[in-house]
């Protein structure tokens, strides 16, 4: 459990340091960085791994740090780049998308063995793609909302509307993605914990990552 916890400071502090680099060269580092974290999300969300008492997909850490990207953009810059960055990243997805189809279609050459492995680990379910879509839409532009609100409604509290955004948020995702990828074909008392187990672990996260949204802060304050 230690390692997890060290590789989820490490993801978290990875993201943290794209918003300290936008702070000299432009707020691009940031929405780059949630781009290319949804992308990786999608690419290794495939394999199924432990997270304490809890299975969780493998992109769980990755993905629960784009909502900590996007507290970044609507508190140290705008909605609007918030926003900019949630469309970004969706077109990012659908780019990816299309290119695992065409090279999971594409006749491989006669001496390469790996098709049936590839195909295994890329092909696309189109009730996953379909669920992960919608999820990732409805719970980014959510959670940018929600961060929005409590901040103009309750602007000294920064750990209220980084958590109720972010898990608010991550509880909508988590109920859509797996309600369209599994319902009807997976018994319901399995789904259900799923669903809790899921959304626990990325609670977890989401209290973790907070301080790393006031140690940006501070720097921003102070440079």
């Amino acid at each position: 459990m230690i390692e997890i916890i060290v590789w989820m400071l490490l993801t978290l502090g990875i993201g943290s340091l794209s918003a300290v680099i936008a702070k000299k060269y432009g707020v691009e580092y940031i929405i780059g960085m949630f781009a290319c974290f949804t992308v990786i999300a999608n690419i290794i969300a495939s394999k199924i791994v432990v997270f304490g008492p809890f299975t969780v997909p493998a992109a769980v850490l990755v993905y629960s740090t784009t909502f900590l990207l996007t507290d970044f953009l609507s508190e140290l810059y705008s909605e609007k780049e918030a926003i900019k960055a949630v469309y970004i990243g969706f077109i990012s997805n659908i780019v990816l998308v299309i290119s695992i189809w065409v090279a999971v279609q594409w006749q491989q050459a006669p001496f390469w063995t790996g098709q049936a492995a590839f195909e295994s680990i890329f092909g696309l379910v189109p009730r996953i793609v379909l669920g992960s879509m919608i999820a990732y839409l409805v719970s980014q532009n959510l959670d940018v909302k929600i961060f929005m609100f409590f901040k103009n409604r309750y602007p000294k509290h920064l750990w209220l509307r980084n958590n109720a955004g972010t898990m608010i948020s991550q509880l909508v995702d988590t109920l859509i993605f797996i309600t369209i990828a599994f319902y009807g074909t997976t018994p319901l008392e399995i789904l259900i914990s799923l669903v809790i187990g899921q959304y626990i672990v990325k609670w977890i996260i989401a209290v973790v990552d907070t301080p790393f949204l006031y140690i940006v802060k501070l720097i921003y304050n102070k440079t």
